[in-house]
């Protein structure tokens, strides 16, 4: 079966730094670019970073870039999200996200998120 299973949110103080881990099985990791994204209560989803199939173009949204860095490593089929940084408007559940590099109409994944909680 397919999975994505995030880990390493926890709780951190402002400034702080975690992170993150995805381990994803069950399908061709190579192929598919990687995607964080997350959120918060009462707020839409919003994409935090991007990680492409081929070549490993990454792409930050504007709230996280120069703080957060995407990478991934094929041979062990995770993808990582190193927050550092970190405000307490980072708070929000992570999720990882898979979608095919390309080829079209692919099944896209999602794992069940981890929390990130940025408190004093």
């Amino acid at each position: 079966q397919v999975q994505l299973v995030e880990s390493g949110g926890g709780l951190v103080q402002p400034g702080g730094s975690l992170r993150l881990s995805c381990a994803a099985s069950g399908f061709t990791f190579r192929r598919y670019t990687m995607r964080w994204h997350r959120q918060a209560p009462g707020k839409e989803r919003e994409l935090v970073a991007t990680i492409t199939s081929v070549g490993g173009t990454t792409l930050y949204a504007d709230s996280v870039k120069g703080r957060f860095t995407i990478s991934r490593d094929n041979a062990e089929n995770t993808v990582y999200l190193q927050m550092n940084s970190l405000k307490p408007e980072d708070t929000a559940v992570y999720y990882c996200n898979a979608v095919h590099g390309y080829e079209a109409g692919r099944t896209p994944y999602w794992g069940q998120g981890t929390q990130v909680t940025v408190s004093s």
